[in-house]
């Protein structure tokens, strides 16, 4: 799959895997050793998928809606908000049915048109707060 520019393969990152939950996409825009700086997500693309799976059949509802987006050379990035309402067990919590929403910065490094590396900057505590993890 080819894209016009960097910017271009993080809005099919978000539009089909993020927000319609088709992680089919995954190994046509993500590099299979994908690095991963969040210790909530382990590393590589299959892990990726694995953790997405997991968390799109526990929060039904998960949305990522952008609020921007800028890209510069290989670097992409967005702020965001993220939203859903946990009905299964997720990051080790289980369920409470509290609906979240918290803003999330993430940050993307694309390599030879392939997402190779992600950053991001999550509000956890607001996160883990409402979903009762704190």
């Amino acid at each position: 799959m080819k894209f016009r520019n960097n910017k271009e393969i993080i809005k099919v990152l978000i539009d089909t895997v993020f927000n319609q939950h088709d992680l089919s996409i995954v190994d046509e825009i993500m590099r299979e050793d994908y690095i991963q700086h969040n210790d909530e997500i382990p590393q590589g693309r299959a892990e990726f998928k694995r953790f997405f799976e997991q968390t799109f059949q526990s929060i039904p509802d998960f949305r990522y809606d952008t609020i921007h987006l800028v890209a510069d050379g290989d670097i992409v990035a967005t702020y965001n908000t993220n939203t859903g309402t946990p009905i299964g067990k997720w990051l080790g919590q289980p369920p409470t049915g509290n609906r979240f929403m918290f803003h999330v910065v993430d940050i993307f490094r694309i390599q030879d048109g392939l997402i190779a590396e992600h950053w991001d900057c999550a509000d956890t505590y607001e996160l883990f707060k409402q979903i009762g993890r704190i």
